[in-house]
């Protein structure tokens, strides 16, 4: 084998090795999830939602997010909002019930920042890339989501197909 061959297939074997998907790491304990890739953290009868890091990673990098405004209802499955990548537009799922209390307008000024925290620090999709407050209105829905372990086997599953 001539060095120029050697050096090639060296090349392809560290290439192998390096080039991988970043896996989908950053997901929470204490949260809530919905299929659709929102995460929901409750504190007493407000939630807070946002995009989770798996999501966030097939998108790319955010250039725009469309929010709903304050006193909006927003309705368990159904969109409230858009998020823009270099790549697509996502709608983003309400994963519970309720009425907007606030929206989080750092996006507004600073949308890449919902892919810069969850890409450069451990937990920061879950707090500063957050999207929207809602005051439940019916904390049973949380029941219908998925915890960190089920969420983590289903983005699993979902990439495998």
């Amino acid at each position: 084998m001539g060095c120029r061959q050697l050096w090639a297939s060296r090349a392809v074997s560290y290439l192998r090795i390096s080039v991988s998907h970043r896996p989908f790491s950053n997901v929470v304990k204490d949260l809530k999830y919905a299929d659709s890739h929102e995460w929901v953290k409750v504190d007493g009868n407000s939630a807070t939602v946002g995009i989770t890091d798996h999501a966030q990673d097939h998108l790319g990098d955010v250039v725009y997010v469309e929010l709903p405004e304050v006193g909006a209802t927003v309705t368990q499955g159904d969109s409230f909002g858009a998020v823009e990548s270099v790549k697509a537009t996502s709608d983003v799922n309400s994963p519970v019930s309720g009425k907007v209390i606030e929206v989080n307008q750092e996006l507004n000024t600073s949308p890449a920042l919902l892919s810069f925290v969850a890409n450069y620090v451990n937990s920061s999709p879950y707090n500063d890339g957050w999207i929207i407050k809602v005051e439940l209105s019916d904390s049973g829905e949380l029941n219908n989501l998925m915890d960190s372990e089920k969420y983590s086997k289903f983005c699993e599953e979902e990439d495998s197909h």
